[in-house]
């Protein structure tokens, strides 16, 4: 998709923060960059705490593994409580804290490098210069560990290493030529940050984004060369490849949603979050049962729950189905999402949320199965030799466990068509790719998929027009 020319915006962007919250028709919105997606498990019960203290009670997931709570009144203690949490280690730099990374980055092998220790290098650095905290709010780092899961998510600036201890640099969610060693990575990130802010003084310019100027890829790397070229560490080796990654090509890696098996015999689960709304209650049993003190979020508005023990998986999985939370790789949950809609936004046409709720449960039930693998090629439930079979520890105490999706642990999720409903034309939230958009109209959802349309009159027509564009009838 060919992005048009903004370079000649006439604003500043105003995206929120947690300082600078958004009055939205529903409250105060205030949005918390959570970079990497990693929460320690006090912050995640901080951010529980409060939401349910000042918000409505529930934290919205972002497709930046960022986070946000609604219905916040004038008067708050939110950003000092964040403060104390250390969610906010920088005022100036706050809201420019935009950094994907692989979720399970670490857990498993199929990353060539663990990027933990390069988002927190990352966050460091950003913070302590004080030019980049003029960075509109929406410009987006991605680092990638390899697999190709967040490096064609449309990031301004990322990194994809390919194994040999060089990565490439994405610029405006494509490949931009350039090769960097590993160990300047996140220095060829600065570089094409700051590249970005040089480009908007020259041209006098408010753009957001590297996308929205004209050439902008192209002049922002030239920008990253001359820099490194000349940097004091002296020249960094920048070649373009044999062969460009291809922008936007698809991958195996996608919404991690089930259980992945670690070398050191634990186990990643992943967790989807049924349209991004995680409830407090929700957050904290999140938090009671991350028993290595992380929770990761990702960009598809999910959870990773990573080094947990096989012997209380099952039990784990079947607490968090529980809940609400969904652990089946083959739920018709995975892969639906939705605007803020009524009453959260003014301009929305429909509490999109609830009809997303209802047509997705009404459709095959919508249960929320407890789920999937125990290790590489072992189904939780087998009689796998590591203890994960029936009568194992892994079956919850005091009666018969609940039925499990035989989901092979390590297998790359299929899934169905992406489905995003919208409360009105803007379609905010939607995801990149091909995707099925419900639109309300006023009287009814617009179905769109592939330059055709269905006008839907009523949430049945148009469940069964969801159910048909995802193969489902």
């Amino acid at each position: 998709m060919v992005i048009g020319d903004f370079s000649g915006r006439s604003r500043l962007d105003a995206c929120p923060g947690a300082l600078q919250v958004h009055a939205a028709a529903d409250g105060g919105l205030a949005r918390v960059r959570v970079p990497g997606g990693r929460l320690t498990v006090p912050q995640l019960r901080e951010l529980a705490g409060a939401a349910a203290t000042w918000g409505t009670g529930v934290i919205e997931l972002t497709s930046r593994a960022n986070v946000q709570v609604r219905g916040l009144g004038e008067e708050t203690g939110f950003a000092a409580r964040m403060a104390e949490a250390g969610l906010l280690p920088s005022l100036t730099h706050e809201r420019i804290r935009n950094v994907l990374a692989s979720p399970l980055t670490g857990c498993d092998a199929r990353g060539v490098l663990d990027v933990g220790p390069l988002v927190a290098d990352l966050d460091r650095r950003l913070c302590a210069r004080p030019v980049l905290a003029g960075l509109p709010g929406r410009f987006l780092f991605a680092l990638d560990d390899g697999r190709g899961d967040v490096a064609w998510l449309g990031p301004d600036a990322g990194i994809l290493p390919d194994g040999t201890g060089e990565a490439a640099l994405i610029l405006a969610g494509a490949d931009s030529g350039l090769r960097v060693p590993v160990t300047s990575a996140v220095t060829a990130l600065l570089a094409a940050a700051e590249a970005f802010l040089a480009e908007l003084t020259a041209r006098e310019t408010h753009a957001w984004r590297i996308s929205e100027l004209s050439d902008g890829a192209e002049l922002v790397a030239a920008r990253v060369r001359a820099a490194l070229d000349t940097g004091s560490a002296g020249p960094v080796r920048l070649r373009p490849p044999a062969e460009p990654y291809r922008a936007g090509r698809p991958s195996t890696a996608g919404e991690p949603v089930g259980a992945v098996g670690q070398p050191d015999g634990r186990v990643a689960l992943g967790v989807a979050v049924p349209l991004g709304r995680l409830t407090s209650a929700q957050a904290e049993l999140l938090a009671d049962l991350a028993s290595h003190g992380e929770v990761r979020l990702t960009p598809w508005r999910g959870v990773v729950l990573p080094g947990l023990a096989r012997a209380g998986l099952l039990r784990a999985a079947a607490r968090l189905a529980e809940a609400g939370l969904v652990t089946d790789p083959g739920s018709p949950w995975i892969g639906v999402t939705a605007c803020a809609g009524r009453p959260g936004c003014a301009k929305s046409l429909a509490d999109v949320r609830a009809d997303a709720a209802r047509a997705t449960v009404s459709h095959r039930g919508g249960g929320t199965a407890a789920t999937t693998g125990a290790g590489p090629g072992a189904p939780i439930g087998s009689d796998a030799p590591d203890g994960t079979g029936p009568g194992s520890r892994a079956e919850p105490e005091g009666g018969t466990p609940r039925a499990v999706a035989p989901h092979v642990a390590d297998s790359p999720r299929t899934g169905t068509l992406p489905v995003h409903w919208a409360g009105c034309e803007r379609r905010c939230g939607r995801p990149r790719g091909r995707v099925a958009d419900v639109v309300a109209t006023g009287d009814g959802y617009r179905v769109d998929l592939d330059g055709q349309s269905l006008t839907c009159a009523d949430i049945e027509e148009t469940t069964a027009a969801v159910a048909a564009a995802r193969g489902e009838t």
